[in-house]
C-alpha cells in the first residue's frame, strides 16, 4: 500500500511540474502573439512596453554583440524602420518553446522600400521572457544583401 501511495505521490508531483511548464509555455506563446500583433499594427509604444525597462538585443542592425536598449530606443528604432518601410509586417511561420523562459520564433518580415521594390526576409528570434517581460531579443537573419 505504501508503494502505491508513494507512486501516486510521485505521479502527482510530475504532473504538477509538467502542468506548470505547459502553462508557462502557453503564457509565453500568448505574449509573443501579442508582440507580433503590436508589431504589425505599428504600435511601437505597446510593443516596447512588452520588454523589460532595459533589454538585451543581438541584432545585426544594432552592430556586433549584445546591445542594451530602453523602451525609448526600441520605439525610435522601429518608428524609423516603419518610416522607411510603411507597410512593414511580420508573418510568424512557427514558434518553438524552449525551456521555461525561452521561445524561438521563425517569421518572415516583408515590406516595400521607398523605390517601390518589395522585400521578404526570413528571420529567427530567440526571446527570453522573465516575469512576463522580454529581457532578451536575439535576432538572426542574413544581412549580406544590405
Amino acid at each position: 500500500m505504501k508503494k502505491v501511495l508513494f507512486g501516486f505521490l510521485l505521479a502527482s508531483i510530475f504532473a504538477s511540474c509538467n502542468s506548470e511548464k505547459t502553462t508557462e509555455s502557453n503564457d509565453h506563446q500568448a505574449l509573443i502573439k501579442t508582440y507580433f500583433e503590436n508589431f504589425n499594427a505599428h504600435n511601437w509604444q505597446k510593443m516596447a512596453e512588452m520588454y523589460a525597462d532595459t533589454a538585451d538585443f543581438k541584432d545585426p542592425s544594432l552592430g556586433i554583440g549584445i546591445v542594451k536598449q530602453t523602451h525609448e530606443q526600441t520605439i525610435k528604432k522601429y518608428s524609423e524602420l516603419a518610416t522607411t518601410f510603411p507597410d512593414l509586417k511580420d508573418q510568424v511561420v512557427a514558434t518553438y518553446p524552449s525551456g521555461n523562459k525561452h521561445i524561438v520564433v521563425e517569421f518572415v518580415s516583408s515590406g516595400t522600400a521607398p523605390d517601390g521594390s518589395k522585400f521578404e526576409l526570413p528571420i529567427c528570434t530567440i526571446f527570453t521572457i522573465e516575469n512576463g517581460k522580454i529581457t532578451q531579443d536575439f535576432t538572426y537573419y542574413d544581412n549580406s544583401q544590405e
